[in-house]
């Protein structure tokens, strides 16, 4: 192996790391969703509680877009490796915080405002984090092999949303459920901050960008790099190709594929949380090399086919592949064990089990709230076999994600000129990620609930995909006639 390849492949694994535990940061939040909003939110409307808790989550998303602007422009003024120290000391900061915020219960309406506080901080960060890791890697990689590169940065978003499921899956197995209700939930909040230590002492010793240091050696650094993004209008039109042509359907390919697929499996298919977690483990393993494998066929081929064959598989897929998870998990198509069926009641809570012919099981808490109003806690465990069908479609929706990613990288950073790259590249990457991704399992998860209240559609748990499926193929629309194959930075 030569200098330069050990120099790129360090390059690679030092900013991979740090955009991991940035991720891995975010992730927890959204997974520990359900908990968060027992603890944050008061708890006389669950679905109330959840739908806040979500939209707090989303909130990190709506920011990401001002922290591209803020963090996109000091890259391009002082450099790529000093921004993305200081984005990754603010997210850890922020989610080590989280981990000591008292409960709804202590502090009353402080604990929300607090928790959006610092999910907006860890919004602010990661907007000018992805950026500066992509242009970095770009910018020391052969132009000819850029996607393949680049591809590792993807990875790590879909690596950190694994290690945080296995972080808070051993959390849980450690304890007792009561204990991981009352306090075991800080835990992986509270270990991120020995994770972003471990980055910052990686990153401390990487260079600053060759490009960025020639640039700045020739004097073609941008006096206003916000001024020549969006006040140049060649620029702003690659700005708002590059969003609405691509980003906002790969953020929504993503976010239904990991984020919407938990969700569903958890809140509309009851499915039971741990079992949840491994089946979106297991497909996430065995989808993530399918980065790396359609970032290096984007330099051979192109980025724009890829995107686009992903984003539009992904269409046509969604309300089949969905739709299926849900039977699957569904206990009406099950026959009950004769005599399987059990009710024990204690004080105000109710437990109804119930045991299935093909091994699957069912357990119903039933809580009074008031003396007209009970809260109601459904867990379904499946059987051996099911849970691989279920694993199975997660690794077709995550495939489709790796189609739409995997080049994202190289075909955003190849958009725009040196001195303006990590600000103009940012913006559209947060807001199709940010906005349009972010929102996603609020929004599905919100149309889904109206659906159920309605009840007038014949399947309302597919109600949620609308959403993505609109907007995704608008984007496709857009992507295919607009949108050139390839066009090289300067």
């Amino acid at each position: 192996m030569t200098t330069k390849k050990q120099s790129l492949a360090y390059i690679i694994s030092a900013s991979s790391v740090g955009t991991l535990i940035e991720w891995y940061d975010f992730y927890i939040f959204g997974s520990l969703a359900t908990v968060l909003s027992t603890k944050f939110f008061p708890t006389d409307n669950p679905t109330a509680a959840f739908l806040n808790t979500l939209a707090t989550f989303a909130a990190g998303f709506v920011v990401r877009p001002f922290g591209a602007l803020v963090f996109g422009r000091l890259g391009d003024l002082i450099g790529r490796k000093y921004t993305f120290m200081v984005t990754l000391m603010l997210m850890g900061g922020a989610t080590f915080a989280i981990g000591l915020i008292p409960s709804y219960a202590t502090i009353g309406a402080w604990a929300p405002i607090l928790v959006l506080t610092l999910r907006l901080l860890q919004g602010l960060a990661l907007g000018g984090e992805y950026g500066g890791a992509a242009t970095y890697v770009a910018e020391h990689a052969p132009a000819e092999r850029r996607g393949f590169f680049t591809s590792w940065i993807q990875t790590t978003a879909t690596l950190g949303l694994v290690i945080s499921l296995a972080v808070i899956m051993a959390t849980r197995s450690s304890m007792s459920k009561e204990a991981f209700d009352e306090y075991g939930w800080r835990i992986p909040f509270l270990v991120s901050i020995l994770m972003v230590l471990v980055s910052l002492l990686i990153r401390k010793n990487m260079e600053e960008s060759p490009m960025f240091e020639k640039a700045k050696a020739e004097g073609n650094i941008s006096k206003n790099p916000l001024k020549e993004s969006f006040g140049n209008k060649l620029n702003l039109k690659y700005v708002l190709l590059a969003l609405f042509g691509a980003t906002m359907g790969q953020g929504l390919v993503w976010y239904t594929g990991q984020f919407y697929a938990q969700t569903f499996l958890l809140k509309i298919c009851n499915l039971d949380d741990i079992q949840t977690n491994m089946i979106l483990v297991i497909g996430l393993l065995l989808g993530t090399p399918l980065f790396v494998i359609f970032g290096a066929l984007s330099d051979k081929i192109g980025r724009k086919g890829i995107m686009m064959a992903g984003m539009i598989i992904a269409v046509f897929s969604y309300r089949p592949i969905f739709d299926q998870m849900y039977k699957t998990v569904d206990v009406t198509n099950k026959t009950v064990v004769p005599g399987s069926e059990k009710m024990i009641l204690q004080g105000k809570t109710t437990t109804v089990t119930k045991e299935f012919t093909d091994g699957s099981s069912y357990k119903n808490v039933i809580t009074e709230v008031s003396l007209d109003k009970t809260e109601s806690k459904i867990s379904i465990k499946i059987n051996e076999k099911d849970q691989w069908t279920l694993v199975a479609y997660v690794f077709f929706l995550i495939s489709f994600v790796t189609m739409a990613y995997g080049p994202i990288a190289a075909f955003l950073v190849e958009m725009f000129p040196t001195k303006i790259r990590y600000t103009s590249m940012s913006l559209p990457y947060h807001i199709g990620n940010g906005v349009f991704g972010g929102l996603m399992p609020a929004i599905a998860t919100f149309l889904v609930s109206n659906a159920q209240t309605a009840g007038v559609v014949q399947k309302p748990y597919l109600e949620g995909l609308n959403y993505p499926i609109t907007l995704i193929s608008v984007c496709v629309v857009i992507g295919i006639i607009y949108i050139k194959s390839a066009k090289k930075a300067a």
